[in-house]
């Protein structure tokens, strides 16, 4: 075991693998996946941005989505890599407060993204002549200024409570990358009252929108299955169960992590539910978003020139 100098303010990460032939190994695989979630994240963002087929509400929220991805993915696997590669495994007062900023807003606004996305479905489906209404370019902004913001101040009061708190015992964090459940484990104070807001905040920011967005789709899988058109029908399916499977990805392992009790925590079970939507999530999302999307595969044909022998 290390040991740490308990004078100083800085934390140390205990880190996800092992430091063998094993880690090496699996640190390759996290660094190739971070690299196709880096490309993946940042195609789509661009795709979006220049073909004018895809400035639509729901490609415009799919582009922040990546956004958040990329950065998401960014906050966590860099550090954990160089951690791993140097040996030195502190991280200092202020980089984990930062890192713990970036992840939090990233993990809230998201949620509540996914639930725009959800409602963007529902109004196209159930509501089509109501859309361009409903779905104004407007109305767009202001779900997405409202996901950032409300994300970013969540994150804020989080980050700046696991930042006074005082930490008497060891500074060292069993986890990848400060992650406040697993820092308020250190603290030398009685957090209770702080572990019942994580549970308000994680209700309001990823429950709630959970039970919302699986409502929203309820509801339009009701109406595909009244459909008369077959392609219609075969289209509508497509999209619902492509956000569908992003929003389990997503969600399941964030909300089975934050709403358990303390004593039923484990640190190892912690670190790989982490891996689902800090490492696995960001890669897959531009992969399940493009694959399963003919529009996204046409304008990958008609800027990257690629896929263009699915038209032959």
């Amino acid at each position: 075991m290390e040991k740490w100098n308990h004078t100083s303010n800085d934390f140390i990460l205990l880190g996800l693998l092992p430091p063998n032939q094993t880690g090496i190994f699996l640190l390759c695989l996290i660094i190739l996946i971070f690299f196709l979630a880096s490309m993946g994240n940042s195609a789509m963002i661009h795709l979006i941005h220049v073909d004018p087929r895809l400035h639509t509400p729901m490609y415009f929220l799919l582009s922040q989505l990546s956004l958040m991805d990329l950065m998401h993915i960014s906050t966590t696997v860099p550090k954990m890599a160089h951690n791993f590669l140097s040996g030195q495994k502190g991280i200092s007062f202020l980089g984990c407060g930062v890192q713990s900023f970036f992840f939090l807003t990233m993990a809230c606004s998201e949620g509540l993204l996914l639930t725009s996305m959800a409602y963007d479905r529902y109004v196209a489906i159930c509501h089509p002549l109501h859309y361009p209404l409903r779905m104004s370019k407007m109305m767009c902004m202001k779900m997405i200024g409202g996901s950032w913001t409300l994300g970013s101040i969540n994150s804020l009061a989080h980050t700046v409570y696991a930042l006074h708190i005082p930490y008497c015992r060891s500074r060292a964090i069993d986890h990848f990358f400060c992650d406040v459940p697993a820092m308020l484990l250190l603290a030398c104070t009685d957090t209770w009252v702080y572990e019942y807001m994580v549970f308000v905040s994680t209700s309001l920011y990823l429950l709630f929108p959970f039970i919302g967005i699986t409502a929203s789709y309820g509801r339009v899988l009701f109406a595909v299955y009244h459909m008369h058109s077959k392609e219609g029908r075969k289209k509508a399916l497509s999209t619902i169960s492509t956000h569908l499977t992003v929003v389990i990805f997503y969600y399941a392992p964030f909300v089975y992590t934050y709403l358990r009790p303390r004593n039923l925590r484990s640190p190892a079970e912690d670190k790989m539910l982490a891996v689902f939507y800090t490492i696995l999530t960001p890669m897959l999302n531009p992969i399940i978003y493009s694959l399963r999307n003919k529009e996204v595969l046409g304008a990958m044909t008609r800027v990257f020139g690629i896929f263009s022998f699915l038209k032959e």
